[in-house]
């Protein structure tokens, strides 16, 4: 079996595996490359035919409440407030559950994390690669 690839160790830090979790919009050409595609929002992608999307989990206890999506989108609430919020629940045990699910399959191999978010790095998904790869922002 070949060596797991690994990202170069920066001075004073040892090397550790190759990033396991992506993020990527759902409106991309999805690719071989991509590991298991999991669909973390709510509602379905506008535009998106349920068979060019090609997914293989959709967790919808992992995503932000009803209310909380309102409140950051409608208010237009502080990205960090409803980071704050939205890893509260994430606490929740079937939210938790479907995390654990997700660092299992990331364990085994390449997971890609599909949003229809414009911005992905003001998103839940960015607190969620935060979640699954703690060391993807070190």
């Amino acid at each position: 079996m070949p060596a797991e690839p690994t990202q170069p160790a920066e001075p004073g830090r040892p090397a550790r595996p190759a990033h396991r979790v992506r993020v990527r919009r759902i409106y991309e050409t999805p690719s071989p490359d991509d590991g298991v595609r999991v669909l973390v929002d709510r509602l379905w992608p506008r535009g998106l035919a349920k068979t060019d999307a090609h997914i293989d989990e959709w967790p919808k206890a992992l995503t932000p409440s009803t209310e909380l999506r309102r409140w950051y989108h409608d208010t237009e609430g502080a990205y960090e407030e409803f980071a704050r919020r939205y890893e509260a629940e994430l606490e929740a045990p079937d939210a938790a559950a479907a995390l654990d699910r997700l660092r299992g399959l990331a364990a085994k191999g390449t997971v890609t994390l599909l949003t229809a978010a414009k911005d992905p790095s003001v998103s839940h998904t960015s607190v969620l690669l935060r979640e699954l790869d703690p060391g993807a922002g070190a």
